[in-house]
């Protein structure tokens, strides 16, 4: 079924999922600020973003094993960016995510390579694969990003665990 829609059609619905996926990421991201982290807020988007991984049972997402490594690889390195930019701070004895002015910038470049990338690379890869593809480039990035902010929140927690024990009187 899939298949019997115009390739061009399939691309340009993708570019604008994208578009509106990263306006909903800067949104959520500015309102997280906001609020104090959890280990079970930075695990979540991982957990129900690799629901995603079940387009691969049909054939048109299925990818080329030289292009899953190539896509965690690019997903890799933009992760290293986006660890690169993420920080807590303590606050009112509770953990923040710092807010990055970079974080948007970074965002919106990322958005754009991968928007430039699909336009030059939809010639040559066929519209299934390059999703799927652009899913496990996503998921490179996002795994190892949320892993380092995890390590990160887990520091600070056992720090302002520490420093907010009250000490015990023996008798």
């Amino acid at each position: 079924m899939i298949e019997q829609i115009p390739s061009q059609w399939l691309i340009i619905g993708s570019t604008i999922v994208a578009v509106v996926m990263g306006t909903f990421v800067m949104t959520v991201r500015a309102r997280s600020a906001k609020k104090p982290a959890s280990a079970k807020k930075i695990i979540l988007p991982p957990l129900f973003m690799s629901t995603g991984a079940l387009m691969f049972v049909f054939e048109f997402f299925r990818v080329h094993p030289i292009q899953i490594a190539e896509s965690i690889g690019v997903g890799l390195l933009f992760s290293t960016v986006l660890i690169w930019t993420s920080r807590f701070e303590v606050k009112d004895e509770a953990i923040y995510l710092k807010p990055s002015k970079a974080f948007i910038f970074i965002l919106i470049g990322l958005l754009i390579v991968r928007l430039i990338a699909k336009l030059i690379l939809s010639s040559t890869i066929h519209v299934g694969e390059l999703s799927g593809m652009f899913w496990l480039l996503a998921f490179g990035m996002i795994v190892p990003w949320r892993i380092a902010m995890l390590i990160q929140y887990k520091k600070l927690e056992k720090t302002l665990d520490e420093h907010t024990k009250k000490p015990t009187l023996t008798t």
